[in-house]
Parts: C-alpha cells; structure tokens; sequence
C-alpha cells in the first residue's frame, strides 16, 4: 500500500519538528517547507534543515517571504525583543513577537505545495495552551483556515480531495509535546527556539520563547540539550 503525502511547516523549533515526528509516525512521507521571511536571525533555518535531514523528508524547500518589508514585529522590524516577562505577563495580551499573518501566509504555501504534489494533508505545531498569545495558533482560526482551503482550490472543489490540517499538539502543554517527541526517539538539540540569540550562538534564555521551552523542560523532568547564555530564574 502506498504511502500519503503531507506538507509540514517546519520552522526548526519544538513544535514544528514534534509534529513532523507524529506524521512520520503515522506513515507519511513529509514535504517540509521552510520560510526565511525576514527573520532577526538564520539559527531557526539551519536548525529546520538539521530536523528535515534527521526525518529524511522527501524535499524540504526554503521559502523567501519579504515579512520584513512589513515589519510590524520585534522579529522583523526594529524593536526590542520582550526579555525576563513574567509567566502571567507572557500569558495575556498578543506579545510584539506575534509576526502580522504569518501563519496565514505560511498555510497558503501549504496549501499550494498541497496541489502540487496530490496531496490531502498538512500538519502544523500549532499550540494553543503553552504559548505567547498568537491568534494565529488557535483551533478555531486553523480549522477556518481548512474551510477556506476547500473552496479555494481546484482539487477540493472537483470533489478529488478533502484537505485535512493536522494539529495535533494544539492541546497539548509544552512540557507534554517535549515528552511525546522524547518518546519518539526526537533529538531536540537539532531544534531552536530563541528570538534574540547571543553573538556566540547561544540562546538568550529570556525571550518569551525560551521561557516556555525552559519551563516545558522542567516540567517534563528532562534537560534541554541545547546551548545558554544564562538560565532564567
């Protein structure tokens, strides 16, 4: 029996490259798409390239997206990266990290790559319990998003396919993604998280970003292999 196809948004980080590890459990052959979009650094597209190599997909694109020329964010324009907030400051509110329809961009790509290649499925690491207020992580917007998805494209209306977008970490904790890709035999010293990594390549620990994932560690009683210039708390 041959095997499905599915699209995977891999950014590099934890989420992305669980969720990935999940559809290559569930016998997918993975076509991962990257995005350098104008992003503070390059450390989270090599670290996706590492992942992607370590999954064996079958392709991997690197997307360019000109975010930048929008701006609008800390990770694209010139403002501060938010450091040392407190659990219940990172909690409320849309952070200055959120990225201006990013997602939104990036399933359309998705979903073009989709019709490309006669697939039906993509997975996304989206998550709506431990993470920075994003309204674009949400169930309901991903599951809008597929509605709009199977009027917008020639296969789904010609009745040939039904696109289906798994999120299959939006309910979970981070603490409980990091245990499930443990479990998976994931190596996530490949994966990075940082917003504003230090000049020697080490993570800042104090980006909204590392916090979730050095609490996500902690609570799943596990170390986080990869590199820090101080650790927060």
């Amino acid at each position: 029996m041959a095997r499905k196809k599915a699209v995977i948004l891999l950014s590099g980080g934890i989420d992305s490259t669980t969720a990935a590890a999940i559809a290559r459990r569930n016998q997918f052959d993975l076509h991962a798409l990257t995005f350098r979009y104008g992003q503070r650094h390059e450390r989270e597209i090599e670290a996706a390239k590492k992942v992607a190599a370590w999954l064996r997909v079958e392709e991997h694109l690197i997307i360019e997206s000109g975010l930048r020329a929008i701006g609008g964010s800390a990770l694209t324009d010139c403002m501060e990266v938010p450091k040392g907030r407190s659990p219940s400051e990172i909690e409320h509110g849309v952070p200055v990290t959120y990225v201006p329809a990013r997602n939104t961009i990036f399933l359309a790509y998705g979903l073009a790559l989709t019709e490309k290649i006669e697939a039906s499925d993509i997975f996304f690491g989206a998550n709506q319990l431990d993470y920075s207020g994003y309204p674009d992580c949400r169930d309901e917007y991903v599951r809008a998003f597929e509605r709009m998805a199977n009027l917008a494209t020639k296969a789904a209306v010609e009745g040939k396919v039904q696109l289906k977008i798994h999120t299959p970490l939006i309910q979970m904790t981070k603490a409980e993604i990091i245990k499930q890709g443990s479990e998976l035999g994931l190596d996530y010293s490949l994966t990075w998280s940082c917003y504003d990594p230090t000049v020697d390549g080490k993570a800042c620990a104090l980006c909204d970003s590392c916090q979730l994932r050095l609490k996500g560690f902690k609570e799943a009683g596990l170390s986080d292999p990869i590199p820090y210039a101080t650790i927060a708390g």
